[in-house]
């Protein structure tokens, strides 16, 4: 039989510290002074201020565990939106050993890396008028045509010296540029040159949905008109790269901007070492799944664009540790330009006072 509500008895209403409820707190900014005590407040608010105020806990969990391998995932426009020092810094500051992330991301970091500009997009510019003056409008602001022949020609340049024999790859191909970049624009800062110099790997699975992979199959078809070999590009030297590293570790993070292919490719980690050890019949030690997991991105579930959803449904998939197990989760319903470098900004600030 249902239970009927009556009235309730007020005599018998609990007070929320006898149910162990978490109290709130106002957020008084006589007591803040630093991007880190700003979050560390946030954390006893409500709404987008609490869920980054976490982010801001796990974050600094992850970084600070030194068995914790971190993969950070990256889409959207973020290197035309002016934050590709934000990703620098992380990579520097040792927040990072792996990125995944789209290839346009990688490319217009290419351009700031060489020293190129983007520009502001002026309300009411006509956009047929753009495309005749070689300008390419990413929402609010503009990438240069004569930026992206920059990156033309550098990928020319690159493969000019290839063995034609020896295949390509994303992690490769970001590896070299950022090689390329550290050797002549030793002034500039940039997300491949940073990824280089401190030996992390970069990998694009959507790779030939990007300037540089259609630069590649510029190459290549010019290639072909002269009658020579064609360079060959091989994604499963990406997969098997990305899956030998990680199986060789003991603890993972993720750390996602957006969703998109990159996120969804570094997550089936999981799914795939399941598959090897099912089909395979390879004995492995205990699957390993994210326990870190920290997602920037105002999608909501129901439109699709979280690329793997819920932390919680990619619990059923086997990739991440659930919280009852000690998962350690944040989820940040926000735009990533206006959050994202206050959340590195406070952690990094809490790295500093612990002394790294």
């Amino acid at each position: 039989m249902a239970k009927v509500l009556g009235f309730r008895d007020k005599e018998r209403y609990h007070d929320g510290v006898q149910d162990g409820l978490e109290p709130t707190r106002p957020l008084d900014l006589a007591e803040i002074s630093s991007f880190s005590d700003l979050l560390e407040a946030y954390k006893h608010t409500a709404f987008g201020a609490r869920t980054l105020g976490e982010a801001a806990d796990v974050l600094t969990a992850m970084v600070r565990d030194p068995d914790c391998h971190v993969v950070m995932t990256l889409s959207g426009a973020m290197t035309v939106a002016k934050m590709g020092l934000v990703i620098s810094d992380m990579i520097e500051h040792g927040m990072v050993d792996a990125i995944v992330s789209t290839g346009a991301l990688m490319c217009h970091g290419l351009v700031e890396a060489q020293g190129g500009a983007h520009f502001k997009y002026q309300p009411g510019m006509d956009d047929a008028s753009l495309y005749n003056k070689g300008y390419d409008r990413v929402y609010d602001t503009l990438e240069l045509e004569k930026n992206l022949g920059g990156v033309t020609r550098m990928v020319e340049g690159l493969l000019a010296d290839w063995p034609v024999d020896e295949p390509l790859c994303s992690y490769i191909f970001c590896r070299e540029i950022g090689r390329v970049l550290a050797e002549h624009f030793p002034e500039e800062r940039g997300v491949l040159k940073s990824a280089y110099v401190h030996k992390v790997p970069v990998y694009v699975p959507a790779f030939t949905d990007s300037e540089l992979g259609l630069d590649v199959g510029v190459v290549n078809r010019r290639r072909r008109f002269a009658g020579q070999r064609r360079f060959t590009f091989d994604p499963f030297l990406d997969l098997e790269h990305f899956t030998d590293t990680l199986v060789r570790q003991t603890t993972l993070g993720i750390f996602t901007i957006g969703g998109g292919v990159p996120r969804n490719w570094a997550q089936q980690f999981g799914p795939y070492v399941d598959e090897i050890a099912k089909y395979l019949k390879v004995d492995l030690d205990e699957p390993l799944r994210y326990k870190y997991c920290i997602r920037i991105c105002p999608e909501p579930v129901h439109w699709g664009g979280l690329s793997g959803c819920t932390y919680t449904e990619g619990v059923s998939w086997g990739k991440f540790i659930p919280r009852e197990e000690g998962g350690m989760w944040a989820e940040v319903p926000s735009d990533a330009t206006l959050v994202w470098p206050l959340l590195i900004k406070a952690v990094l600030e809490r790295l500093e006072q612990a002394g790294g």
